[in-house]
């Protein structure tokens, strides 16, 4: 019960007319930037867009704060905060609340994945944050952040990655898929060159799978090349539901007479114990 008074509480409920007294006109001068913000990039393209509706509609959403002495964290709303100081606006509307640091943080990445305005490594770091300076299990933060418990271990394994990919991930240069891919290369040399040449090659993450499979010394899958294309499409659907779910490379092999055959594609034994416990949640 804690828990979601935690993050509820941040929240406005009720009728409008309730929510309306919440809000409150402050100075853009004394609103700041949340230390908790696990966002770190902010398109400057989505944020020219954003200053010109300001400019034209005002704030239609309210910020969240809180309060620190006479000046104002942002928990929710850095954005909007951003835009208004372009557009020239003095005040903006808020929504003051009480909060602690790991509720600025849970709300700010609640906000940002809801909004899909976070990048995968950006996640996932921002769980690794609630794990390690707020002590929460992968099971605790997902329940925080309304997300499954392997999609955070998933998400978590991507800071295994070298540098350089996990900076390609950040760009969006490879998506979150291929790094879950490379992520099963535990050295580091070996990781970087089948980065450096799905990149060059614009590999698919089922290509990465593939070219993964082949640096490890293992048979690459079948259902990568011709055989996938020939998966029923809601076969299909379901066997890149299982993948991005369990985190790892998952073939579906039906059989001409009904039933048939799930893969499970794992690297080492730890990887085997996170898959293990993905599956019985």
């Amino acid at each position: 019960m804690e828990r979601r008074r935690g993050i509820r509480s941040l929240i406005p409920t009720g009728t409008l007319a309730e929510a309306e007294e919440l809000v409150r006109e402050v100075a853009v001068e004394r609103l700041s930037a949340s230390p908790y913000q696990p966002r770190m990039s902010l398109s400057e393209e989505g944020l020219a867009e954003l200053v010109e509706s300001v400019k034209t509609h005002g704030i239609l959403q309210p910020l969240v704060a809180r309060r620190v002495g006479t000046e104002y964290q942002v928990i929710a709303g850095e954005r909007r905060l951003r835009a208004a100081r372009a557009a020239g606006l003095e005040r903006v509307p808020v929504i003051v609340r009480d909060a602690n640091d790991r509720e600025m943080l849970e709300l700010a990445l609640v906000e940002n994945l809801q909004r899909e305005d976070i990048n995968p490594m950006e996640a996932a770091e921002a769980y690794q944050r609630l794990m390690g300076e707020f002590e929460l299990t992968q099971e605790q933060v997902a329940e925080r952040v309304g997300k499954s418990r392997p999609a955070v271990a998933n998400a978590v394994r991507l800071l295994s990655l070298p540098g350089p990919i996990r900076e390609s991930v950040r760009r969006g240069e490879i998506g979150e898929g291929h790094g879950k891919a490379l992520a099963g290369i535990r050295d580091e040399r070996q990781a970087l060159r089948v980065w450096r040449r799905v990149v060059r090659r614009g590999l698919s993450v089922r290509e990465t799978e593939a070219a993964v499979a082949k640096a490890l010394g293992r048979a690459v899958p079948r259902g990568t090349a011709r055989a996938q294309r020939a998966l029923d499409p809601n076969l299909e659907a379901l066997q890149n539901r299982l993948t991005d779910h369990l985190g790892s490379r998952t073939r579906l092999r039906p059989q001409v007479k009904g039933g048939g055959v799930i893969e499970i594609h794992y690297s080492d034994n730890e990887d085997l114990d996170r898959i293990f416990w993905a599956i019985l949640g």
